[in-house]
């Protein structure tokens, strides 16, 4: 009976999400840079749906499954809410009826399901449980920041897109004190995220083994969607564009990535990804940043010679061309002397035993520093040494 409820919300969600990214994307569709918007959106109320329902069947107890679950249903239902009033208003399949209370559902649900769900998420992940029964006071008021701001937005008389006045906006003195409330409630989204943020980083620092592998997986998801979505609103142009579309799809692929953890799938594998995305992005962006250097450089000493040319270009590729491997290995050694002491350590004295190997003549000197070098690398509980005697 649960198995055929969960799957029948799974089913419910996804004939809301797909037809609600499609018409709202076809229906504001100018270029097709608006295509990935829509499909962002898509993945994450599918994705969500899907590593809900699928968490939620298998380990049942981990309040993170439903968390994710209504997740996809609530996306869901604010796509479809906006593709019924955007049809309603820009088409000529309108007026539709009840447009208006479409569009004013899609607006009073944005703040439970994309502010509240990804805040008890943080709070939450990945035992299902809160950090310790100290944080239930941060539960509650999340709760009580979330009812009020949602309150306050369902009668806030304003306009609602994609051009519709609020049905039940209150009026007059009414109106003022949700005005007042409203203004109120901003200011507790900001400390809300703060400390679900501080609860996910003190998991982090005080987890080990499987749990900080599943943490690690998730923080680092979250991590490139804050990024992105912090540089789109940083940058300008094609820039801030690409930014927000990668930090779109990180948030859509976070729900993803916490039912991957939570179900404990290849989750040691996180190590590698983290160390190429640090060694690969600092090198990426250091060979951009020397490349326009170089050509701004280059021009400047070569314009009073060749004139508007292209030699600029051609030799700041070069160089940079030339640069990648010594840099490629110099970062990489300050991403492990930083980030991964112990292989940066590892290195080190395997190199140390090595440069000693060619010059001990002493047998028994060579198998204390051979015995000595796999304990400080391999950190075995004990290590002995046999040696073939010639006969």
């Amino acid at each position: 009976m649960r198995a055929r409820l969960l799957w029948a919300l799974w089913a419910l969600a996804v004939a809301l999400v797909l037809p609600g990214s499609f018409a709202t994307t076809l229906v504001d569709l100018e270029d097709l840079a608006d295509l990935p918007y829509g499909f962002g959106l898509a993945v994450l109320g599918v994705g969500a749906a899907t590593a809900g329902a699928v968490v939620s069947a298998r380990v049942p107890s981990n309040a993170v499954g439903p968390i994710l679950l209504a997740l996809g249903l609530g996306v869901g239902l604010l796509l479809s809410g906006l593709a019924y009033a955007e049809v309603s208003k820009a088409t000529s399949i309108g007026p539709l009826p009840g447009a208006a209370y479409a569009a004013w559902l899609k607006d009073l649900l944005y703040i439970p399901v994309i502010f509240g769900l990804t805040t008890f998420l943080l709070l939450v992940f990945p035992d299902g449980h809160l950090l310790t029964p100290r944080w239930r006071w941060v539960a509650w008021f999340t709760v009580a920041a979330v009812s009020l701001a949602t309150g306050a937005s369902a009668f806030t008389p304003r306009r609602l897109s994609p051009g519709f006045d609020n049905p039940v906006g209150a009026s007059g003195r009414a109106a003022e004190v949700v005005l007042a409330l409203e203004d109120g409630t901003d200011l507790l989204a900001l400390p809300v995220m703060v400390l679900a943020a501080l609860a996910l980083a003190l998991r982090l620092r005080r987890s080990h083994g499987v749990e900080r592998q599943q943490l690690k997986w998730f923080t680092y998801v979250a991590a490139l969607a804050g990024v992105g979505l912090g540089l789109s609103v940083t940058t300008r142009g094609i820039a801030a564009d690409l930014a927000f579309l990668g930090g779109l799809l990180a948030l859509a692929g976070l729900p993803v990535v916490a039912g991957v953890a939570v179900l404990r799938h290849g989750l040691y594998e996180i190590d590698v990804v983290i160390k190429r995305t640090l060694v690969y992005g600092t090198l990426t962006a250091s060979l951009v940043a020397t490349y326009l250097a170089l050509v701004l450089l280059f021009q400047l000493l070569l314009r009073p010679l060749a004139g508007e040319s292209d030699l600029a270009v051609a030799g700041s590729t070069l160089a940079v061309a030339a640069l990648f491997r010594p840099l490629r290995a110099q970062i990489q050694v300050i991403v492990d002397r930083r980030f991964y002491r112990s292989r940066y350590d590892a290195a080190r004295t395997l190199d140390g035993f090595a440069g000693r190997l060619r010059e001990e003549l002493d047998l028994e000197a060579l198998g204390v520093d051979l015995r000595r070098a796999v304990h400080d690398t391999m950190q075995p509980s004990h290590v002995s040494l046999w040696l073939r005697r010639q006969t």
